[in-house]
């Protein structure tokens, strides 16, 4: 889809935002795979939004810890670094993202990233239903699946998407349907969904529609019921889902700073994958459509205080990162002079 005169990208933000910004120092990315764009959203020096965005084919997933940013595209992985020294300014960027790595995957369809040790990427394989990290010499090594995954195989059996860590290393997976067949999560949308423990190999929680993203912050798990369009989180002694608050879209894409979570919504497509869900019920009565939209949510309150909302092009989001005590950030893409020039020496 092309950004056309007749199908324009347009981006609105809540009247607040910049004050918001302005608060809680930092940027905010996401990703939509639709379109292959990665936005970075921040502030000028002048105090004024400002809005990068780069191209690359099927964008989606999104992993950081604040110097390093990796990226999954369709193909590839690529880890971008910040050039700057802590202080150092260009061009009014605090931050310039660098693409330093692409490591060649082929098409693994990955979703979640966390950054572990040694800087060392941790992704889910969606496309083989595992957990894996790069290889120097094969598309990915595989280092965790479900125990009733049999093989590993391109067959997307239970379309495993998310990924928690803690202090570094995976500990909880998201899964839309127990399957140990090709595609054969499909059929388990509306309530099959699951939170395994990665180190355990338990469930500690089920019944969920298609959930995404789980994170753990502030001492409990959340996670987005995409098929409901709740925003919750799991209490883990009785393996119940405590919802927070609703949001008018397909959930995809968490992350926090301060008291605030950060949330990611698309438009429903129009075919069996988003049908027949809870969501679409719970859009009726709330009397809205599904909106591509990054949602900034008060923690304590569940009141979604701050929007960022896609329009035109842009119907769909995938991931949402935060970038702490980034004002503005560049991020160097591949298709313009730019990185030809951009170059720095290490001292």
């Amino acid at each position: 889809m092309q950004n056309t005169p007749q199908n324009p990208l347009e981006i609105t933000t809540s009247r607040l935002l910049l004050s918001w910004f302005q608060a809680e120092p930092c940027s905010i990315v996401f990703t939509t795979y639709q379109v292959g764009k990665i936005f970075i959203v921040g502030l000028n020096s002048d105090g004024k939004i400002h809005i990068t965005e780069r191209t690359f084919p099927r964008c989606m997933g999104l992993g950081t810890n604040g110097q390093t940013l990796w990226m999954s595209s369709l193909f590839q992985l690529w880890r971008f670094e910040n050039s700057l020294l802590e202080g150092q300014v260009y061009q009014d960027y605090d931050s310039v993202l660098i693409p330093q790595v692409a490591y060649t995957t082929g098409d693994l369809d990955i979703h979640d990233i966390i950054v572990g040790e040694n800087n060392r990427p941790v992704f889910v394989n969606t496309r083989f239903s595992c957990l894996a990290t790069i290889s120097e010499t094969h598309s990915f090594k595989a280092i965790w699946k479900p125990p009733f995954i049999s093989k590993l195989l391109p067959e997307d059996r239970c379309h495993m998407n998310g990924m928690a860590d803690e202090n570094g290393k995976p500990k909880y997976v998201t899964i839309v349907g127990q399957s140990d067949v090709a595609d054969g999560w499909r059929e388990k949308r509306q309530n099959g969904g699951m939170v395994m423990d990665v180190i355990t190999n338990e469930i500690i929680g089920q019944g969920f529609s298609m959930p995404h993203s789980p994170r753990l912050y502030q001492g409990k798990l959340w996670l987005l019921e995409a098929g409901s369009g709740y925003f919750g989180y799991l209490d883990l002694n009785t393996q119940k889902f405590e919802r927070l608050v609703f949001c008018p879209g397909f959930l995809r894409g968490l992350d926090f700073i301060g008291n605030y979570a950060i949330v990611g919504t698309s438009g429903l497509r129009q075919n069996k994958t988003f049908s027949g869900l809870e969501l679409e019920q719970n859009l009726q009565k709330a009397g809205v459509e599904a909106r591509a939209a990054v949602h900034i949510i008060n923690l304590e309150t569940g009141a979604i205080e701050n929007w960022i909302r896609l329009g035109g092009m842009v119907e769909e989001l995938y991931d949402v990162r935060v970038l702490p005590q980034v004002r503005k950030a560049l991020l160097i893409g591949t298709r313009k002079d730019e990185i030809r020039n951009m170059i720095s020496v290490e001292e």
